[in-house]
């Protein structure tokens, strides 16, 4: 036998390349080789599709208890939502409308229409004592007002100047108790019936 030294080169891999002397084409052991592995195959792949079948199953669970948390979540925390956007929306309105009657100028006709409603819960018949701003009550002096000259006149009401009162309000002393119609009296329990 010679030997061979030289490498070959192709051009091409070889295909279907066998050694000599061996059969080339399908066999007898060939056809339970193939059933065995096509049984294997099969039995691997019905394993394979009960496995994938049972974790689909465990995660389409688990997907609809997470969704029906999320929708019981979103349930309960929509009326907590809506109440607090209430709230904030009635704060709102509420500094609005104090920033809006703090920036008012303050006019005669304010100044008596303060005392005018203040005297309304008050009875006519006890002595009264109307407390003005000092502003609010040159104000009127210097307007003539006709609630001062009835001042005058003997129905036992006197006006007095006071700083304990703020601008465009009054407060109105009787024998039986106060009439606090003061801005932010008014305005502090407008707040307490509409905020909880």
């Amino acid at each position: 036998m010679n030997s061979w030294s030289e490498t070959i080169h192709l051009p091409a891999p070889l295909r279907d390349a066998c050694l000599a002397g061996l059969p080339t084409g399908p066999t007898s052991l060939d056809a339970p080789l193939r059933a065995s592995w096509q049984a294997g195959y099969d039995q691997g792949r019905i394993e394979g599709e009960k496995s994938l079948g049972g974790q689909l199953l465990k995660q389409r669970d688990e997907l609809h208890q997470l969704v029906h948390g999320a929708l019981e979540s979103l349930r309960g925390s929509v009326p907590q939502v809506i109440h607090d956007t209430e709230t904030m929306m009635v704060s709102l309105a509420l500094e609005v409308a104090r920033k809006l009657v703090s920036d008012m100028p303050i006019s005669v006709a304010m100044v008596e229409a303060a005392v005018r409603d203040a005297l309304a819960h008050v009875e006519s018949s006890t002595q009264i004592t109307i407390r003005l701003h000092p502003a609010d009550f040159e104000l009127l002096q210097n307007a003539n007002s006709p609630l001062l000259a009835s001042a005058e006149a003997p129905n036992n009401f006197r006006f007095l100047s006071s700083t304990e009162v703020s601008r465009g309000g009054c407060l109105i002393e009787t024998r039986f108790g106060t009439v606090d119609s003061r801005r932010e009296t008014k305005f502090d329990l407008l707040k307490k019936e509409l905020l909880p």
